[in-house]
């Protein structure tokens, strides 16, 4: 367990977060525990110092563009995913505001009456004041992944690192769950990411990193503690980088 009066090796953080990682045993709509769970390790991290983004997809209620039925035509497919991922920050909002620490969502989809809309001056500033600042709907565009809308947002806010929570504890050169001999790599850069296409976020954002240099952590976060692991700097999961 990270000591609690420990200093991260970061200054500002980029998570991000599934949508199935508030959800319950099926990974659907939102887990009370989970969310508190989430928003406490958040908090700790918080009273720390560290200045902390949170990019969350939607998946945990509709997985948006990738579903098969019909009668949605996929772009609206892609305008409900954005719209559950607000759903989804306004409540890890208050999950953090009651675990004692400051928070506010930011939308790329403008919910005026509900929301604050997506300003890198305004982000800046309630990062300074040491708000946890929430990002929601993805990047404001269909066809664009929330990983890519992580990419971006941590470049905007000028993060040392991306720190992708998922639910397996690193990169693998096969999936885990269907190959049980696949090989975790504990260190490998985002070109090699690209060209062995290892799937664990898409191409556009890891070559977005790629030219911005950014490093990204791939954890497990459904360990207890793994977020404030990731957010101190701890070397848990895999790291892509270009630089070991």
């Amino acid at each position: 367990m990270t000591d609690e009066n420990a200093v991260s090796k970061f200054e500002t953080v980029l998570f991000k977060l599934s949508g199935e990682l508030l959800g319950g045993k099926d990974g659907r709509g939102i887990d009370d525990r989970k969310l508190r769970r989430t928003a406490d390790e958040l908090v700790d991290l918080a009273h720390r110092g560290l200045r902390i983004g949170v990019v969350i997809g939607g998946g945990n209620f509709y997985r948006g563009g990738s579903r098969s039925e019909p009668s949605i035509f996929a772009e609206r497919g892609h305008h409900m995913g954005l719209l559950f991922t607000i759903v989804n920050a306004l409540a890890l909002e208050q999950g953090v505001i009651q675990s004692g620490a400051d928070a506010i969502v930011q939308s790329a989809v403008p919910v005026p009456s509900v929301v604050e809309a997506y300003d890198g001056n305004a982000c800046r500033k309630h990062l300074d004041a040491g708000r946890v600042v929430i990002f929601a709907g993805g990047t404001g565009h269909s066809h664009f992944s929330t990983d890519t809308a992580a990419s971006l947002r941590a470049i905007q806010i000028g993060a040392n690192v991306l720190l992708k929570a998922t639910k397996v504890n690193g990169v693998y050169d096969s999936d885990p769950e269907l190959n049980p001999s696949a090989a975790r790599y504990a260190f490998v850069t985002h070109s090699e990411v690209l060209e062995k296409n290892l799937g664990f976020m898409d191409a556009t954002s890891i070559a977005l990193c790629r030219e911005h240099r950014l490093p990204v952590r791939v954890f497990d976060a459904l360990t207890e503690g793994g977020l404030i692991q990731a957010g101190m700097g701890e070397e848990i999961g895999s790291l892509v980088s270009e630089e070991n």
